[in-house]
């Protein structure tokens, strides 16, 4: 058990016949930062339940620091959580919020007092000791509701979707907060969130689920460019990552996808020589390896393309393009501008694509 600090073993989770988690096996090293990822109802919150003790499970053993937790209640579990509704209490000051689970448990006033300036200093909510929640900001209100776990002085923080109820500036704000305490505390944090960008810029490693089972654990790089499978594709990256249906074909010794009678050829893709000819393939490029009037090392094409939309995003814009009749996503520089109609040929940088078995949706 060194150095890992949350150990999940064969867990599973029923509601009488419907499985949300099914023989789960996850392992969570000291001071790692993971994410659990994944749509509505993949189970990621259910099983940051299981760990705060919130759910009783169906079977297997939870693991904290070594210690088998299984059935400890949560308040003796070493854990501190963070929830997506704050559940502060409206009558109580921050400073009253912050150390109200302290003064519970017994703790000595001057302990509870330096843990609660610790806190208010780490997250920067000095000032605002003595307000009530109705006089914060949304943002205000999440950091007190860290601050609450923090004062735990905890081995594990678990979030549950801390940042869905923000607009978009506060989260990206209080994203780099997230990392930033993580780097000051180096304690073991696990972040559920169907936010990839979220997911992207916090973890360590990323856990990405589906119907109670993780599809791939890797790290953030790994996950976007290499995912194990079509639905850990198309879950990440957005636009979402374009899916061309062909099958491989080989002409003098050379293999090619073709869709819908255009040949990509494929010599360059990393385990070519693992694909069958014959083999029914999706062709998956991210908008950002599709190249418009650019050739480049390790790009193929010329290929006859219209564009249908452009889409200037700022930093950079998204064109939307006809290949084949086929809508697809690509991503240039924000100087680069395109009309509708416009005719241009398009480059697809094999060595970064991914292709997958159409029949079991695997990475080949």
């Amino acid at each position: 058990m060194e150095n890992i600090s949350v150990s999940i073993k064969d867990l599973s989770l029923r509601f009488g016949r419907i499985e949300v988690l099914n023989s789960m096996n996850l392992e969570i090293k000291q001071g790692e930062f993971l994410v659990l990822l994944g749509p509505s109802g993949c189970g990621k919150s259910t099983l940051l339940n299981c760990i705060a003790g919130l759910l009783d499970v169906s079977d297997g053993q939870i693991f904290i620091e070594g210690k088998n937790v299984t059935w400890e209640e949560p308040k003796d579990r070493g854990i501190g959580m963070v929830f997506q509704s704050y559940a502060l209490y409206p009558q109580m000051s921050v400073e009253k919020n912050l150390s109200f689970g302290l003064r519970v448990a017994g703790m000595k006033k001057p302990e509870i007092e330096e843990r609660v300036k610790r806190a208010a200093e780490i997250l920067q909510i000095e000032p605002l000791l003595n307000r009530k929640p109705v006089e914060l900001s949304g943002g205000q209100r999440q950091r007190v509701a860290i601050g609450r776990a923090l004062v735990r002085d905890v081995d594990v923080f678990l979030f549950d979707e801390p940042l869905s109820n923000l607009d978009a500036k506060l989260r990206s704000e209080l994203r780099v907060e997230i990392k930033l305490l993580h780097q000051k505390l180096s304690n073991t944090m696990i972040y559920v969130t169907h936010d990839q960008i979220e997911a992207l810029t916090l973890a360590d490693r990323v856990a990405v689920m589906k119907g109670g089972v993780i599809q791939q654990l890797d790290d953030p790089t790994t996950i976007y460019e290499k995912p194990v499978n079509l639905f850990v594709a198309g879950f990440m990256g957005s636009p979402s990552m374009n899916f061309l249906h062909g099958e491989v074909i080989e002409k003098q010794g050379n293999q090619s996808v073709s869709f819908k009678g255009i040949e990509i050829p494929i010599r360059s893709y990393p385990s070519i020589n693992g694909i069958k000819t014959g083999t029914k393939v999706i062709l998956g490029a991210r908008p950002e390896y599709i190249k418009i009037d650019e050739k480049e090392e390790g790009t193929v094409g010329p290929f006859e393309a219209v564009v249908e939309v452009y889409e200037p995003m700022g930093a950079d814009s998204i064109v939307w393009i006809l290949l084949g009749g086929k809508e697809i996503s690509v991503r240039v520089a924000a100087g680069k501008r395109y009309t509708p109609e416009e005719k241009i040929s398009v480059y697809f940088k094999i060595p970064s694509v991914s292709i997958f078995d159409a029949a079991t949706e695997q990475r080949l």
